[in-house]
């Protein structure tokens, strides 16, 4: 019998207000990433944001509710709209995580051609 995964133990991990959330879970969804990308170019509100998805307002809401608590952004209230902005700082985790495998690609590549000049020559 096979047994199942409880995931109402990470869910509470990874995405309550209570603990700042591990942000390689919260960037492994491909919606976040684009909304991301999307606030990179300026503040939008939901609704614009709902208009560049196939998603409904309830879930973009809820993936906006993830980064917020993952302390990638942030909300401002401009009359009756909330405009979400990108709040980079935390984002300096992820720059520090690839950094190493960065270097190490530089290395190979490097290595890779001088094998080929050595070859040219």
């Amino acid at each position: 019998m096979k047994r199942r995964l409880d995931t109402s133990e990470v869910s509470d991990v990874y995405f309550t207000g209570m603990t700042t959330p591990d942000i390689f879970a919260v960037l492994a969804n491909p919606v976040r990433r684009r909304i991301l990308e999307l606030l990179l170019r300026e503040p939008l509100t939901v609704n614009a944001l709902v208009d560049a998805f196939r998603l409904n307002r309830p879930a973009v809401s809820e993936h906006l509710q993830v980064l917020r608590n993952a302390k990638l952004v942030k909300d401002s209230k401009r009359g009756r709209e909330r405009y979400y902005s990108i709040e980079p700082a935390r984002l300096s985790e992820v720059d520090e995580w690839i950094k190493p495998f960065a270097h190490y690609w530089r290395e190979r590549i490097q290595s890779l051609e001088n094998t080929l000049d050595e070859e040219d020559s």
